[in-house]
């Protein structure tokens, strides 16, 4: 017996659908099935993942999708061609574009064109309406069925005699349909408690709304012969062999009005690259760049690239003509079209990568460009590229957010009916670094008994709810732009935002159909350097930019080598810190293996340690042939980046150039799918045969096996590399220039600004408190004494203060200092909330004196009335005593998040000497081996995927940090201290390695009753 289910949803029905696309696809193809539909209501969002799966299975896979329109007619849209996926993609279109985010709304006028090249099948009520299937047949004439669906009901018999003869009257025929939410019947719990959860109510209220059975599932040949008459099972056969449209029928076609009229594609990216040239080589171009410039345009040119490469160029010269900074990176940019079309700033001469490992005649695909802009001005990127290309042709990829521990036990608690206390206990006991897994440990410590049945159905639940998507959300930056309509090639949706539209692909299918995606990405750093700069030009007089600073600073490098790195990009975090004295950087190409080799790819490939002994003249440099050496010599024998691994692939096994591609594809998904096997066999059998010795092509499989997390590629490491120089130069050159950028670009980086001021205080920059009379809006640069300049702390810094209030505080002020804060309130037209938050931050303390003063003159603040003004009279000044040194840090930190006063530390120090605590000083002057105690107030908390489950810590008092290695096992025993210490007490043990040190932990403690009312806040980092 053939059949095909035709009526099937998955889990991007979101919360209806209780399984993964693929999983359908695997069941259906255990089950003998021909063929499989997927009809996810009103989406095509789960389609690349059933066509993947499909593909793979060997099952042909039909593209369809549910809808129910106003009127409560129901019914299901599968294309027969790619015209007619158009039109369903198009109407999917329709409807989402006509209703707020996560809904549609479709009326039969919709359909009045029926849908060219698409079959559909009338799902009728529980009380078919003939109108219905009559209104259907003039739009589908030929091409509609009356969709059968028996579930064990109790009234199948009935059902099926009534639907039969209906069909008889319209003169339609009838099939077979199971209207599928699940692949196998265990599911059923979870089906119901996503039917409570999108109905908002518990499993125990939802009555009717819930399913009677499980009988939605995918059913074995022989359920289906038992319960469905034969010629309705034979047309789900027929219906199948006319749907023969696959989602790689796909093509993308770029944007044509990108080349101007009277040229071609080809000649208008050589004129363009040309004038680039000429401006980056006055002198000429060198021989060798010229030789790979013309390699790389007649690569382009004849795969036809043309059109993206201009796409590129645009988007980057309309942000330079608003003065947006920017950079491309990826593995086409890093380029030298690229570098002369002004898309990167990184010079191919410090680079040696070649161009057709990323654009390659086998594989044909797309090249990669993404492309970093000031995270502040990026949405003026956006709409320029809406403006150009019109909604219908320009949106945004999606991305798929997916249930994670916290927000799924959130969702089947509530379900379940658990007391909301309950609910937020169960949830608190997830925290951010147990990452996707729900331990039994985690919900004793809770208080919950996990062997109660009904704890112990909550935890059930919830792991098979983790990772399921919920909603579609919008890339942090993917373009899809196309020459015709987008909508006839994906749908499209409105997003959460206004004035954005996302695609209802995220960048992962979009990869798997091969189809372009310009990254439009927002890159904090960008805008600090920006900053930065305009700030160095506005005390230099003179314009400064980025090509005004020299390359190759020893200064620069010195700094670097120290770890004298935060707010440094990308080599801030503890890891790179640890790393920059063993590796010491000496050159541009050093930075680039520092950016690469932090990552989980080199940590767990064992790569690490292999290039610094060979760096550091340990280990000899050896490599087992001529082709390896090719590959490696730049990293010393070890391969630290994606596209090493690849190169090895093809020089000493004998990949080409498609299969060493689809060997990275498989390198990013094999811990999700295991599909690194079959490489295995084929590289070590290719690599012998080549005269490689066996045990060295297993090495290198495990090195691939490592990459398989995330192998860093040295374009982007390159790009990376060039705004790590940039940064590491204004902070060792500019210091108030690079603090006050990076304290107005928040937020962004490693560390929070108290962490930021703290380390420009240290590095001689002079920082002044914000005040009504003195501060802008931001922050700013006044001149100190002796030459130096002083950094301002702005009126954004004050908690509570809108923008828009400090805004006309500057504005008012510019007739005039402010002389009294009755003055204040009326020419800024603050109300007294406004003056509490001045007053708190010790803003007012030029009008009033200190902090309690200023809280008094406040609450004698009267407001305006509507037709007299408020009154402003002297009034006498009350013996009010000044705030403690500690009352002020307390203050300071509750109302700016820093205080330029005193650590907070160094007003404890005598309690915590005579708890036997050390200073971070002193601890750094500590051997290796000493066992200590010391302790600071928490600033971050990293637990990185590579690191095996330990956390580090970095702890702050008055003398500078302490970082801490906590293992896993004493995370535990110590949990409530790890997550929740704001003053953190440690017994451990120094271990330091040269200028790297860190105390390993043995015990922890809570100590945070010493800081009292102090706020302070850790950043927590995966």
């Amino acid at each position: 017996m053939s059949y095909t289910e035709l009526h099937c949803i998955s889990n991007f029905t979101f919360l209806r659908g209780a399984s993964h696309p693929a999983e359908l696809v695997q069941r259906a193809r255990d089950l003998g099935y021909s063929a499989l539909a997927l009809t996810d209501e009103c989406s095509l969002a789960g389609v690349v993942r059933a066509h993947a799966a499909a593909r793979e299975a060997g099952l042909p896979l039909i593209v369809g999708s549910e809808f129910r329109l106003g009127d409560g007619l129901r019914l299901v849209a599968l294309a027969q061609s790619r015209d007619g996926y158009g039109a369903l993609a198009r109407l999917v279109t329709q409807g989402r574009r006509a209703a707020p985010k996560g809904r549609y709304r479709l009326t039969r006028a919709d359909l009045d064109a029926g849908l060219p090249d698409c079959l559909a099948l009338w799902l009728p009520g529980a009380e078919p309406m003939r109108d219905e299937g009559a209104w259907l047949r003039e739009r589908f004439e030929g091409r509609l069925w009356v969709a059968v669906e028996l579930t064990a009901s109790g009234t199948d018999r009935e059902r099926l005699e009534r639907l039969t003869a209906l069909a008889g009257e319209l003169s339609l025929p009838a099939v077979a349909t199971g209207d599928v939410h699940m692949h196998q019947r265990r599911r059923r719990a979870l089906q119901d408690l996503l039917t409570a959860v999108r109905l908002k109510t518990t499993v125990a209220h939802a009555g009717r709304a819930l399913h009677p059975n499980g009988e939605r599932v995918l059913r074995p040949l022989g359920r289906i012969e038992s319960l469905y008459p034969r010629p309705l099972v034979d047309a789900t056969r027929d219906i199948a062999g006319r749907c023969r449209f696959s989602l790689d029928e796909l093509r993308y076609e770029y944007p044509e009005e990108i080349v101007p009229a009277g040229t071609t594609p080809t000649a208008h990216l050589r004129r363009l690259v040309e004038a680039g040239a000429a401006r980056r080589w006055p002198a000429g171009t060198p021989t060798a760049v010229r030789q790979l410039i013309e390699r790389e345009l007649a690569l382009i040119t004849e795969l036809g690239y043309e059109r993206y490469f201009l796409t590129v160029h645009d988007l980057v010269e309309f942000a330079r003509g608003r003065g947006i900074l920017c950079q491309g990176r990826g593995s086409a940019a890093n380029s030298a079209a690229c570098y002369a079309l002004g898309i990167t700033e990184v010079d191919p001469a410090r680079m040696s990568m070649l161009f057709e490992r990323f654009i390659s005649r086998e594989r044909n695909e797309p090249p990669d460009i993404d492309v970093d802009f000031e995270h502040e001005r990026r949405e003026e990127v956006i709409q320029y590229l809406y403006a150009k290309y019109g909604r219908a042709r320009a949106a945004l990829t999606a991305t798929v957010i997916c249930y994670r521990p916290k927000s799924a036990v959130r969702d089947v608690g509530k379900a379940l009916g658990l007391d909301p206390a309950q609910v937020e206990r169960l949830a608190r006991a997830m925290q951010w670094w147990d990452g996707r897994e729900v331990e039994d440990s985690r919900i004793h410590d809770a208080g919950f008994d996990t062997s109660n049945p009904a704890v112990a159905r909550v935890l059930a639940l919830t792991r098979e709810l983790i990772g399921f998507p919920r909603h579609l959300s919008q890339h942090t930056g993917g373009f899809v732009i196309s020459r015709g309509p987008l909508e006839q090639l994906v749908p499209i949706e409105n997003a959460a935002m206004p004035e954005r539209t996302v695609i209802q692909w995220d960048k992962d299918d979009l990869d798997e159909l091969r189809l372009l995606k310009v990254d439009v990405l927002g890159l904090g750093m960008l805008t600090a350097i920006r900053r930065a700069l305009a700030l160095v030009t506005a005390r230099r007089g003179a314009e400064f930019a980025l090509s005004d600073i020299p390359a190759e600073d020893p200064a620069v490098y010195e700094m670097i080598c120290r770890a004298d790195t935060v707010g440094v990009f990308q080599i801030e975090s503890r890891a790179q810190m640890a790393m920059l004295p063993r590796l010491r950087p000496e050159s541009y190409y050093d930075l680039a293996i520092e950016v690469a080799i932090v990552r989980p790819g080199p940590i767990q490939g064992q790569m690490v340690h292999p290039y610094l002994r060979r760096r550091s003249g340990q280990e000899p440099v050896a490599y087992p042939g001529p082709e390896v050496e090719g590959v490696l010599s730049r990293t010393l024998g070890v391969p630290i980046f994606q596209e090493q691994v690849m190169q090895l692939a093809i020089v000493a096994a004998g990949f080409t150039p498609g299969e060493a591609d689809s060997l990275r594809r498989a390198m990013a998904a094999w811990r999700r799918k295991g599909s690194l096997g079959p490489f295995e066999q084929r590289l070590v059998e290719g690599m012998r045969a080549r005269g490689y010795d066996e045990g060295f092509a297993r090495q290198v499989f495990q090195q691939i096996l490592g990459f398989g997390e995330y192998g860093f590629p040295e374009s982007h490491a390159a790009s990376f590399a060039l705004l790590v120089y940039i940064s590491a130069w204004l902070k060792r050159h500019e210091p108030a220039a690079f603090c006050c950028a990076l304290l107005n670009s928040q937020p962004m980086g490693f560390y929070a600004p108290a962490q930021l001021v703290r380390d420009a205080r240290a590095h001689g920059v002079t920082v002044l408190p914000a005040g009504v009379n003195e501060s802008a809006v931001e922050s700013t640069l006044e001149a100190g004494g002796g030459g130096t300049q002083a950094l301002r702390l702005g009126l954004d810094r004050v908690r509570g203060l809108a923008r828009e209030a400090a805004e006309r505080i500057v504005c008012a002020r510019a007739q005039g200092s402010y002389g009294r804060v009755t003055e204040l309130a009326r020419r800024a037209r603050l109300d007294r909330r406004e003056l509490s938050a001045l007053a708190a931050a010790g803003a007012l303390a030029g009008l009033a004196g200190h902090r309690h003063r200023a809280v008094w003159e406040v609450l004698g603040v009267e407001p305006a009335l509507p037709l007299l003004p408020a009154p402003d009279r002297e009034e006498g000044l009350p013996l009010l005593r000044s705030p403690t040194e500690g009352e002020d840090i307390v203050a300071d930190y509750r109302a700016l998040g820093l205080t330029l006063g005193r650590h907070p530390l160094a007003l404890l120090r005598p309690r915590l000497e005579q708890d036997g605590w050390l200073t971070a000083a002193e601890v750094a002057g500590l051997a290796d081996g000493v066992s200590l105690r010391t302790g600071g107030i928490v600033v971050t908390r990293q637990r990185p995927g590579s690191a095996g489950g330990v956390i580090f810590v970095t702890l702050e008092d008055e003398t500078g940090y302490v970082n801490l290695v906590v293992w896993s096992r004493i995370a535990d025993a110590h949990r409530k201290a790890m997550l929740g210490a704001r003053l953190l007490g440690v017994r451990g043990r120094l271990q330091r390695e040269g200028e790297v040190r860190h105390v390993v932990v043995d015990a922890l403690e809570d100590r945070s009753g010493l800081l009292g009312s102090l706020l302070t806040k850790a950043r927590s980092f995966r």
